[in-house]
């Protein structure tokens, strides 16, 4: 009775880990193909993009402020 409760228990473990394995693969298989996985693309998408942080609007402040002094020498030129 007990070695039958392990052979199930294996069983539903090996089911488990090929039923991963399949799914990943699905997945992957989707992003390589590209036929159009919205959520794929909006994913990766947010995990590239930086996080609005204060590091980063302090760069976007010095990005304008050298936008304005290049406008500034070419009106003088």
């Amino acid at each position: 009775m007990e070695s039958e409760k392990a052979v199930i228990g294996a069983l539903i473990f090996i089911i488990l880990i090929i039923g991963a394995n399949f799914a990943m693969y699905a997945i992957t298989r989707g992003a390589t193909k590209g036929g159009g996985s919205n959520w794929m693309s909006a994913l990766k998408d947010g995990l590239s993009k930086p996080l609005d942080s204060q590091t980063n609007k302090s760069m976007d402040e010095l990005r304008q402020k050298v936008k304005e002094l290049g406008e500034k020498t070419e009106k003088e030129d």
